[in-house]
């Protein structure tokens, strides 16, 4: 990619539920990872995002996750790796078939939460991932973390002719190995948009961030993932989204 490209999680209401400000966001945004019915969103929902992303020429990913509503798909459950990959092929097809209807396909996956942590973590978690892409649609990339040493998961998807889009976050804390810091722990998530844009420049240009033990982390990426689930988070993707514009001028 000749560029860092800005993903934004989306598409996470569900019902009479609303989650997030998603028409806000989606035009700052080059990609949309859209729920699948697993942590959050619902059918129309996702009809409704798919049309949304389309509106605004955004790239359409699947986002699948644990079959975790009650905890938004971010605590971690005991599945095989059986259960992974039929768990993500129904989560993606779901989706293809929506954007399919609009004229439109997935171009993408992206895992949510704890499934996306833990694959990172967990090689059997992440080869059921890797083979679920590649048995689904093996021109599809796989966006996975940026990581201090991306080496083994980089063999792994040549190994099955995967792509990998590596991804960073601007809002979220790394430990040594550049994997982000537990939500549980102070300082996690970056709360003040000065920071979070302030990282997000420090990625775009190759610049190490600090990691939770104080040594120098450089990240590899291909895309940022930000937030865009308040009016702060919002006007923080449109100054990252400026100050992007900037950079390639």
């Amino acid at each position: 990619m000749s560029r860092l490209l800005l993903n934004c999680d989306i598409g996470e209401s569900y019902g009479a539920w609303t989650m997030g400000l998603d028409a806000e966001v989606m035009p700052h945004i080059d990609c949309a990872n859209i729920a699948c019915g697993f942590h959050a969103s619902e059918p129309l929902t996702m009809h409704r995002t798919v049309a949304l992303a389309i509106e605004h020429g955004v790239r359409i990913g699947a986002h699948p996750a644990y079959p975790d509503l009650a905890g938004f798909g971010r605590r971690s459950m005991a599945c095989s790796p059986d259960e992974i990959e039929t768990m993500l092929l129904y989560q993606i097809g779901a989706l293809d078939g929506i954007c399919r209807a609009q004229g439109t396909r997935v171009s993408y996956v992206k895992p949510h939460g704890a499934l996306y942590n833990d694959m990172m973590r967990e090689p059997a978690k992440l080869r059921a991932v890797m083979r679920a892409v590649a048995r689904y649609d093996a021109s599809l990339p796989l966006m996975l973390m940026a990581t201090r040493d991306n080496q083994a998961a980089q063999a792994m998807a040549e190994e099955m002719g995967l792509l990998l889009w590596l991804e960073a976050f601007a809002d979220r804390a790394y430990d040594a190995d550049g994997l982000l810091l537990p939500r549980s722990q102070p300082g996690a998530v970056h709360e003040d948009a000065d920071t979070v844009v302030a990282q997000a420049l420090a990625l775009a240009r190759g610049e190490a961030l600090r990691a939770s033990d104080g040594s120098a982390l450089y990240l590899h990426a291909d895309t940022l993932c930000v937030h865009g689930d308040n009016a702060g988070s919002v006007a923080a993707v449109r100054r990252i989204r400026e100050a992007l514009r900037s950079l390639a001028e």
